[in-house]
């Protein structure tokens, strides 16, 4: 049995991995100026995308993710970003513009638990 699991979970890890590396690529290079000039983050009156440090680039993108994936929570990081982009309505979002941004930050948070799960059942089962 742990076998199995350990064999889904790695596949999982794997299969998530793969996702975020494409819709990476996709987002931070391909993407970037398409999901801005369509979202149009309030943070960019700053200044452009391109000229702003990673982790204000990625935040961004999480506030875009929270937003078009919860857009009905009302708490913690979910009201702040729900707050800062109540201009957007998450259906009229074209979905070539929601897949790279859902798939990479979706990919990132299913593959941590995954990747947890396959650290608990290697120390569980050596």
């Amino acid at each position: 049995m742990p076998s199995q699991v350990l064999a889904y979970a790695f596949s999982l890890v794997t299969l998530c991995f793969l996702v975020c590396c494409v819709c990476g690529v996709l987002l931070f290079f391909v993407y970037t100026d398409k999901v801005n000039d369509t979202l149009k983050h309030p943070l960019l009156k700053h200044g452009s995308f391109r000229q702003l440090p990673l982790v204000i680039k990625t935040s961004i993108l999480q506030d875009y993710f929270f937003r078009l994936a919860f857009p009905g929570f009302h708490f913690g990081v979910f009201r702040y970003a729900n707050e800062q982009l109540k201009h957007i309505e998450p259906r009229d979002v074209p979905l070539g513009i929601k897949i790279p941004i859902v798939g990479f930050w979706a990919s990132c948070w299913v593959g941590l638990v995954a990747m947890i799960a396959v650290w608990v059942i290697l120390f569980m089962y050596r």
